[in-house]
């Protein structure tokens, strides 16, 4: 089995090193096509306003100076295009990946991206701990379960045009309570805030940071399940119509 590994963190982050752990356990054919920077945040972004470079770093390892969706698009349509990959990871993501997240999200765009070609793609995230915000974070729990949460997910056909999201909890790997399959949750709007600051010439800038916001617990979500140190395994679907509104909004036409 051929695997390609990517991330939004970038390709020296170790939550990627973390990732080629995982896929050891899988293949020996493994390769890494990944972000030379950090592109946190970048969800489905492309390129399209400056070249993009590629470079090899070792047999099979390569940085993309683009996004996730950019580097996962450089190794079908270049690194990998003899013979593309059966399976693309991305992660292991520096923090959760949960509820709406995955709108924003670069390690969940990589692997939408690879849905989107056809190839079973699976995105995996560690979240930390509140007070480990600014501190590194241990990827020791997406290491010891990661074989045992992508197996039986391996042995499955995938539906076109899913993916699957997986989320640690902030424990250690004994403390896991085991896996639950859970649904896309979604928090109270409000988590990105601004920071406005004023630099020496006068000139405000900004930051935006994103919070916690507590969640209303129900119908067992991924938020659901992190919380209660579970490990989520997400399917997510690519069509984002609304089916039961069609009816509505053709009625409101007529």
């Amino acid at each position: 089995m051929r695997i390609l590994l990517t991330n939004d963190d970038g390709y020296h982050a170790p939550g990627l090193a973390a990732l080629e752990q995982i896929a050891a356990t899988l293949s020996d054919d493994v390769w890494i096509v990944a972000p030379a920077e950090d592109q946190s945040g970048t969800s489905r972004s492309l390129t399209l306003t400056r070249p993009m470079r590629l470079r090899q770093f070792g047999e099979r390892r390569f940085a993309v100076t683009g996004t996730p969706t950019d580097s996962v698009l450089m190794a079908l349509g270049e690194v990998m295009r003899d013979k593309k990959p059966d399976l693309i990871l991305s992660g292991v993501n520096r923090g959760a990946n949960l509820g709406e997240d995955v709108f924003y999200s670069g390690t969940v765009s990589a692997a939408m991206e690879g849905a989107l070609a056809g190839i079973r793609s699976i995105a995996l995230s560690q979240r930390y701990p509140a007070q480990g915000v600014g501190d590194r974070v241990s990827f020791a729990t997406a290491e010891a379960w990661g074989e045992r949460v992508l197996r039986p997910l391996l042995a499955q056909d995938f539906a076109p045009r899913t993916l699957v999201n997986v989320n640690f909890p902030p424990v250690t790997p004994e403390a896991v309570k085991g896996i639950s399959v859970t649904r896309q949750g979604l928090r109270d709007y409000g988590r990105a805030t601004l920071e406005k600051r004023t630099d020496p010439r006068g000139y405000d800038y900004y930051w935006l940071a994103l919070g916690r916001l507590p969640h209303q617990p129900g119908d067992d979500t991924d938020l659901d399940a992190v919380a209660d140190d579970r490990i989520a395994v997400t399917p997510l679907h690519l069509d984002l119509t609304h089916a039961s509104s069609l009816a509505m909004l053709n009625e409101a036409y007529r």
